[in-house]
């Protein structure tokens, strides 16, 4: 049978989902899918097809292919938060936080190339199995194979070691996020060193706001004003050094540094983005007990291949952090180990 106008919606929401992890912006997925309907509707009615929705898979994923290649032929460098507009970028933001996806995945993926990103997040995301993901790339398996193989060898490849030695306190970090994160003044005093200071270049400001704070009540009163620029930040390594990365919508807009001694947060530097900067994955904590090794998420129909790295995007894991993923039974939900 051709596909339906019914198959087409029943399957609308995944293929969004694809899109969007292939082209990393929410308009450019509903293009992508609008054209993958209208090339279902125009050239395919006698056609029979057994499987609507891996069939429109296929085909959208081919339209995000001849996208991506495009934008390589046009040299277009991927678009920085500030240059998007807000109603797009609000869009971008919103389904990161309604699908999990992980902010750290979107921003490396930028980094791949065309047929590296189209295996990598139709296997490793999405469980689309090799012989599928060749005909997408109109190549072999072992191709197929290969550019996933070599994107997760980009993407999982964190700074090197003595780079992360040189690493501030990560707990007192982490610590005095959250409380930005949810506007508690009263915890990040407390994390602050008196002395504390903020340097931020005014390009990131409000009109008038002071570049350089001093004093732990004065920060941390100034920073529950921005409090969605803290809901927006994801762990990254910034030419490097470990840092962490405003990216709404997964779009970089700043980079943070925050320095730590004796317990406390010291100094809090803010930049905006570069266009040389060069972004990877941050290490992992050394202490894997510090978190639990499962987690939940829910499976969707027509999963059946498993690997490494899987659906690490999808449930917003941080990317260096997945090593290998394997699910057991196969119920709802499922478990996840990470080891």
């Amino acid at each position: 049978m051709p596909i339906t106008v019914e198959d087409f919606e029943a399957a609308r929401p995944q293929l969004l989902s694809v899109a969007h992890r292939m082209l990393g912006s929410v308009h450019d997925a509903q293009d992508a899918v609008q054209t993958a309907w209208l090339r279902a509707a125009a050239g395919h009615r006698s056609q029979r097809i057994d499987n609507p929705a891996g069939w429109l898979t296929t085909v959208t994923a081919r339209v995000c292919l001849d996208e991506l290649r495009a934008r390589r032929r046009r040299g277009e460098a991927p678009l920085l938060a500030d240059a998007i507009p807000a109603e797009q970028l609000s869009a971008d933001e919103a389904i990161l936080r309604t699908e999990n996806v992980s902010r750290a995945l979107l921003v490396l993926l930028e980094q791949l190339t065309p047929p590296q990103r189209v295996a990598y997040v139709l296997h490793d995301l999405f469980a689309v199995p090799f012989d599928q993901i060749a005909q997408v790339l109109d190549g072999t398996v072992p191709s197929a194979k290969k550019h996933a193989s070599r994107a997760r060898q980009r993407l999982h490849s964190p700074a090197p070691v003595e780079a992360q030695r040189q690493a501030p306190d990560r707990e007192i970090v982490e610590a005095f996020l959250a409380a930005a994160r949810t506007g508690d003044t009263r915890e990040m005093i407390r994390l602050l060193a008196p002395d504390s200071v903020r340097d931020a270049d005014a390009a990131l400001l409000p009109p008038g706001a002071r570049t350089v704070v001093t004093g732990a009540t004065a920060i941390a009163t100034e920073t529950v004003r921005f409090a969605d620029r803290v809901r927006a930040i994801c762990r990254l390594t910034v030419d490097g050094a470990p840092a962490h990365l405003i990216a709404p919508g997964g779009h970089p807009l700043a980079v943070l540094h925050i320095g730590t001694d004796r317990g406390q947060v010291t100094r809090i530097t803010l930049r905006p983005v570069r266009p040389t900067d060069v972004f990877a994955a941050a290490r992992c904590r050394e202490r894997p007990e510090a978190t639990s090794p499962f987690l939940a998420v829910r499976r969707r129909s027509g999963w059946r291949t498993r690997g490494f790295g899987q659906m690490a995007g999808r449930i917003g894991m941080p990317v260096a952090c997945v090593v290998f993923v394997r699910v057991y039974g196969r119920g709802n939900p499922v478990r996840i180990q990470v080891g």
